[in-house]
């Protein structure tokens, strides 16, 4: 009686993208079974300004953190909501669990129990069968108001009955074997003529109306998930509800009808199931590691993402996504197919965007303020076309939390000082770049040597950071980056949320810029990316900043990955150089002295990264970690990459609920939380300044 007696409480709600979190009074009717909520306790009085009805209701704790929970109503209804700590959080939970289970067993004895039946969509049969016919008192009326019925007691609750469940049953087979109809009439039309089986409008109808069954499907199959946690308890805490893959694949079912399975526990490749059980964990080996480069070897990966074959054959699963999305929703926790993936980790593109390491080096040699300035500018919008593989939009592997990455890259001396003896402000510094083809054999103090480490320091948000340097020119780069993905219709936008800094120690300048934001356009035909939004690079010390727009392409007319920007000096207002044309072609640089050079991007010289092999890689290790996916991808196989894609994300899931009922925070290895931002363990700018200081202590 005690754990029944009503509940009251302040709790955070989140309402929407635009007004978040908000504190709102919540009340816990035991005998009603309801869950009301007011703006305010001063308002209890009033009409409750929101009510779920809490028979037949799944509560669930969220694995993102210690204070957040849901609470999905029957009628499709959610609030979620955060308590003050997790202690609160709990006692909540606890007793809108009881709550729940009381009422629903209250409905359960008026009411017989929900029978569990399969459905299959390449099941054959007609409407017109007799499992298949409507009851005369069963319309449309009556299946959308199924949520408000009396209760012998007399009693309103919006509730969809058991009974209701069986009619939802009984017109989803019935709009199956419609669906299956409209599936034969279309591929018994002639293979020519003016109305063929081959129209790409009636194509479309046929994936479409597929992936809507099995949206419906899928729904349904989560309540009777939820129905049978209900017969046996509460669900346990910290379950969560994934995105389910199709039932069936929709591709061979237009080729043969026959539906396939997924392969049982027992036919999952022996990796699968040593990701998933043996794997190390990447929490227990955090102690920063040294990285020996004589260990590297020149990287001989070119996987690029020119193949439209899998996105092609795989559309009506892509429709099937879009199904289930909604216009701006965060697309941060949503599991994306695998077939759109890259074969690299989001990691290792950060580090991509490094792969022209002579320019970067170079900017520290500018004469002048003025000079450094433009060439970062120059490095910085030529960085993007490399870090891009191929033309089609595809995804980077998301990293888990503690995966790394590293690598190097080394630039001959002589080389470098050739360039700068022969540089001009007239001509571009790519045009004097030619490959060193011997530098393999080089003496390590004969070379540039450019490090690279990258570290997934969170999960929720999703945060990198990464981090470069050059010892022997005093320079080095830190950044942070949140990706933020939203989908936007028929296409998908992440914003960079972070910033970087660039140290020029040798001049005792700091160089803070922002990232664009990217966009997969096109995602139902070919997939391309696009660049858009303004970013701008400032350096404090001199005065000089740049102004970069990345233009969009607009809905009439227009050009492609389009950029524009100026570099000036903020104390005078003057323009010192002003840049145009598309980030993936030809840039153009005009100076104030009138002088002007383009810049082929398509004819740079890319210098190839350095990495460690996979048996000398750490466990955690972006390629390591992520090889059986990357293996299947090339080999095509997509059934195999997903499995073994899926057992990581498992495990890292398993380890963070362990984690979370542990009270065990996570630690990261090469970074550390610095306000807002993260920091490289070991900067250039601390190791320097600490060499420095020694120096004058030992004069």
């Amino acid at each position: 009686s005690d754990h029944m007696e009503n509940i009251y409480g302040y709790l955070m709600k989140y309402t929407n993208l635009v007004t978040g979190w908000q504190y709102r009074f919540f009340v816990l009717n035991n005998d009603a079974g309801l869950l009301e909520y007011f703006v305010n306790e001063q308002s209890r009085h009033l009409k409750p300004r929101g009510t779920l009805q809490l028979a037949g209701a799944v509560i669930s704790p969220s694995d993102e953190d210690s204070h957040t929970f849901t609470v999905n109503a029957a009628s499709g209804e959610q609030y979620k909501l955060r308590a003050t700590d997790a202690k609160e959080r709990q006692h909540w939970v606890s007793r809108l669990q009881i709550c729940t289970q009381h009422h629903t067993e209250a409905i359960g004895k008026n009411n017989p129990p929900l029978k569990s039946r399969s459905f299959s969509l390449a099941s054959q049969g007609s409407a017109n069968s007799p499992g298949v016919q409507r009851r005369p008192s069963q319309n449309a009326v009556s299946f959308f108001n199924v949520g408000h019925h009396r209760l012998p007691t007399g009693k309103r609750v919006p509730i969809m009955q058991p009974d209701h469940l069986v009619d939802v049953r009984e017109m989803m087979s019935q709009a199956e074997g419609q669906q299956r109809d409209l599936i034969r009439s279309i591929e018994c039309l002639p293979a020519s003529g003016h109305l063929t089986s081959l129209d790409q409008d009636l194509l479309m109808l046929k994936a479409t109306s597929m992936a809507t069954m099995n949206c419906l499907n899928d729904c349904f199959h989560i309540l009777q998930l939820q129905h049978a946690s209900q017969q046996k308890g509460a669900l346990p805490a910290g379950t969560t509800i994934s995105w389910l893959e199709p039932k069936i694949s929709l591709a061979n079912h237009f080729k043969n009808g026959a539906a396939q399975n997924f392969p049982a526990e027992i036919n999952k490749p022996a990796s699968v199931r040593e990701e998933q059980s043996s794997a190390e964990p990447c929490q227990l080996t955090r102690e920063p590691e040294e990285i020996n480069p004589d260990e590297e070897l020149e990287d001989i990966c070119d996987d690029k993402e020119d193949d439209l074959g899998a996105v092609e054959e795989q559309r009506s699963v892509i429709l099937h996504l879009l199904s289930q999305l909604k216009l701006g929703m965060d697309l941060t926790r949503v599991v994306l197919p695998t077939f759109i993936l890259e074969k690299r980790s989001l990691l290792e593109m950060y580090a991509d965007f490094m792969s022209h390491p002579d320019l970067f080096i170079a900017i520290t040699k500018g004469g002048s303020a003025e000079e450094r300035m433009i060439r970062f500018v120059e490095y910085y919008l030529t960085s993007f076309h490399e870090g891009r593989k191929g033309a089609i939009a595809k995804k980077p592997y998301n990293p888990i939390i503690g995966e790394t990455f590293h690598c190097s890259w080394r630039m001959p001396k002589s080389h470098m000082a050739a360039d700068a003896a022969t540089s001009s402000s007239a001509h571009s510094l790519s045009e004097q770049v030619t490959l060193c083809k011997d530098a393999e054999g080089r003496a390590e103090q004969e070379c540039y040597t450019v490090k690279f480490v990258a570290e997934q320091v969170s999960h929720h948000p999703p945060v990198s950071g990464f981090y470069a340097e050059c010892v022997e020119r005093k320079m080095c780069v830190n950044a942070h980056v949140w990706t933020k993905s939203k989908f936007l219709g028929m296409s998908i936008g992440v914003t960079m949320v972070g910033e970087g800094v660039l140290h020029l120690l040798e001049h005792g300048e700091e160089y803070t810029f922002s990232l664009p934001c990217a966009y997969a356009r096109s995602i139902l035909t070919v997939p391309w990316v696009e660049l858009g939004g303004k970013v701008n690079i400032n350096c404090a010390k001199t005065g000089y900043s740049a102004s970069i727009n990345f233009h969009t392409k607009p809905f009439y007319g227009g050009k492609l990955h389009r950029v524009t920007g100026e570099v000036k000096q903020n104390m005078t207002n003057t323009v010192v150089c002003r840049v145009q044309g598309e980030w993936n072609s030809v840039l153009e640089f005009t100076y104030s002295n009138g002088e002007t050079k383009y810049v082929d991007l398509t004819k740079l010289s890319v210098t190839r990264k350095r990495v460690r092999p996979l048996e000398k890689q750490g466990p955690c290790e972006s390629r390591r970690l992520w090889q059986h996916v990357t293996e299947s991808l090339r080999d095509g196989d997509i059934d195999k990459a997903t499995e073994h894609k899926r057992a990581l994300e498992e495990r890292q899931r398993n380890e963070e609920r362990l984690r979370a009922e542990t009270e065990t925070p996570w630690c990261t290895k090469y970074f550390l939380k610095d306000g807002d931002g993260w920091v490289y363990h070991k900067p250039l700018w601390k190791t320097v300044s600490a060499a420095q200081t020694q120096q004058t202590d030992s004069n």
